[in-house]
């Protein structure tokens, strides 16, 4: 996907949570420009007053559904539907559905078999099912923004702080030398994300390493992950960007950057 695609957002009112909507909407702009946003509830519940207040901010689109029985939603139908009319009109190039509930494993099927990219964005207890459907998918637990603290610390007690040094154990498959954020870590586990494992990174590198130089390319590398394991994102990890990422894969991989001082590979340490 690149900038100049059509996004399609479409929000299950009832599993989504509105004070992640900047961040929703900005993980979905990475993959194209976002033309269609649509959240789909029962508007006439209490509940729904914090979405509400969202709308007009970011321009989203309501779709009023009335729940026809007692303790039952026609929420993830009206999004099905809509879903498949957009994509009949030819009207994006791709979709993303927030949600965390595992009814829209068929639809992200169905998306992907006309051709178009389909990611999707939900909590980490989100179904294996409707995970693996989509082509990516995103945590809310890595977009939650992280407190920031004020108050000033001490040189032992920063070595106590939030980012601190992990051996393996702490990561199951990855030896972590870098700094991670352990508050980050902990949330992801408490939701059920897995962290990768090494016998997946192994597998991704073989994928796309250069036979001649030994080296795969860091945009080539992540691909590769995504195809193996559509929720990985290096965030899910506490790194703040991809090339962290590799650096923390010591001993097991090194980073080389290239003569033009630009372009990073990942080589597998002998």
């Amino acid at each position: 996907m690149n900038g100049s695609n059509k996004i399609a957002v479409l929000i299950d009112g009832d599993n989504a949570e509105s004070a992640l909507i900047e961040q929703i909407l900005a993980e979905a702009g990475k993959n194209g420009r976002v033309t269609i946003k649509r959240i789909y509830a029962d508007w006439t519940e209490n509940r729904m007053g914090k979405w509400k207040e969202q709308l007009n901010k970011h321009a989203i689109r309501p779709m009023q559904k009335f729940a026809y029985a007692y303790g039952k939603n026609s929420t993830d139908t009206a999004l099905i539907i809509d879903a498949m009319d957009i994509l009949h009109s030819e009207l994006v190039d791709g979709f993303c559905i927030v949600s965390s509930d595992s009814d829209y494993t068929g639809l992200a099927h169905r998306i992907r078999e006309q051709g178009l990219f389909v990611m999707g964005i939900g909590k980490g207890h989100t179904p294996e099912a409707f995970v693996k459907s989509c082509e990516s998918f995103t945590y809310t637990e890595i977009l939650k923004p992280q407190e920031i603290k004020e108050e000033k610390k001490t040189s032992d007690e920063t070595s106590k702080s939030e980012h601190i040094k992990v051996d393996a154990p702490k990561l199951p498959g990855i030896k972590v030398v870098g700094k991670i954020d352990l508050n980050l870590i902990g949330s992801l586990k408490k939701s059920g994300v897995k962290s990768i494992n090494l016998n997946e990174i192994d597998a991704a590198f073989n994928m796309v390493v250069d036979i001649n130089t030994g080296l795969a390319l860091l945009s080539r590398f992540s691909e590769a992950l995504r195809r193996i394991d559509p929720t990985f994102d290096h965030r899910n990890f506490g790194c703040s960007s991809f090339r962290k990422f590799c650096e923390s894969l010591a001993p097991n991989y090194i980073t080389v950057l290239h003569d033009d001082n630009v372009t990073i590979s990942l080589k597998r340490k002998e």
